[in-house]
């Protein structure tokens, strides 16, 4: 069985509509496929409907953005309940964060390099939160970078005069929120050096406190010594080990595929989703592929 569990569509800031991923994860020969999109939950049902329709188990799954003391860290959640108040109000926070952040970003570019926010809208699918990589496309289109991994090392990056910092929730929070919600908390690509500065071991040990299940440890921005790190830092604190491209469509060099996850770890994802700690009213039933 071939799993990949983190994925984005044009939903977040991935290039394809929900369904389009899951039609790429069938032509790539997988099982199994989780879409992930940044702090919003709004491509499950198209990607579900076309996993239906292609044979494909759809996982539906969240990265929730988060920071301590400064650094990014993103928290993959399965299987929560879209509908939980405080998680739900937690992802709205994010969302609008990066939309302010976005707009500021703009106004700076613009003043340089004639950018305005209409050309980044024209990057924006439907009612995706506008985030860098949308400013990213934005640039490309306009000329000004030849492609995302350019704007992002330059123009965007966190040590460029443009930059603009965001507010975001603490992950300890975070996992705890995604726990009362009925979902699985897994760590996305913990040591990814390349992407700047990374959380601490004791960090991870807070996490699990509060209730991290596993970590994503085969990535392509995580070299051989940090994957053999993460393995050992999941093994003392029986943690759940997963594997996936962060699949961004054409937004990323990264392939969908290329990393997978155990059967065995699926199933044990599967057993650690439950029902919200607190009971809500909402309409309609929680729909938990394969339960």
């Amino acid at each position: 069985m071939r799993i990949d569990l983190h994925t984005h569509s044009n939903a977040s800031d991935g290039t394809q509509e929900p369904a389009e991923v899951v039609a790429s994860a069938a032509a790539a020969g997988l099982d199994v496929v989780a879409l992930t999109d940044h702090d919003t939950s709004a491509g499950w049902a198209e990607a579900i409907a076309a996993g239906e329709r292609l044979g494909v188990r759809v996982l539906p799954g969240v990265e929730v953005s988060c920071l301590q003391r400064g650094i990014s860290v993103h928290l993959l959640s399965y299987l929560h309940d879209p509908a939980h108040p405080a998680l739900a109000a937690l992802l709205e926070g994010s969302r609008t964060s990066r939309l302010t952040r976005a707009r500021s970003m703009v106004e700076r570019l613009g003043a340089d390099t004639g950018l305005t926010w209409e050309d980044v809208l024209a990057q924006v699918h439907g009612d995706a939160t506008v985030g860098r990589p949308h400013i990213a496309d934005a640039l490309v289109a306009k000329g000004l970078v030849p492609d995302r991994d350019e704007a992002f090392a330059t123009l965007l990056s966190g040590r460029s005069r443009y930059f603009v910092p965001h507010s975001a929730p603490d992950p300890v929070e975070a996992v705890r929120l995604v726990r009362e919600a009925g979902g699985v908390p897994v760590l996305a690509h913990p040591a990814a050096s390349k992407r700047g500065s990374c959380i601490a071991d004791t960090d991870i040990d807070e996490m699990v406190e509060a209730g991290l299940l596993g970590l994503e440890v085969d990535h392509r921005d995580h070299s051989a010594d940090e994957r053999a790190h993460l393995r050992d830092v999941a093994r003392g604190l029986d943690l759940l080990v997963t594997g996936s491209s962060d699949y961004h469509g054409a937004g990323k060099k990264n392939l969908i595929g290329e990393h997978l996850t155990a059967p065995d770890v699926l199933e044990a994802v599967l057993a650690a989703a439950r029902p919200p700690a607190e009971p809500q009213s909402r309409a309609g039933g929680r729909h938990v592929p394969g339960a």
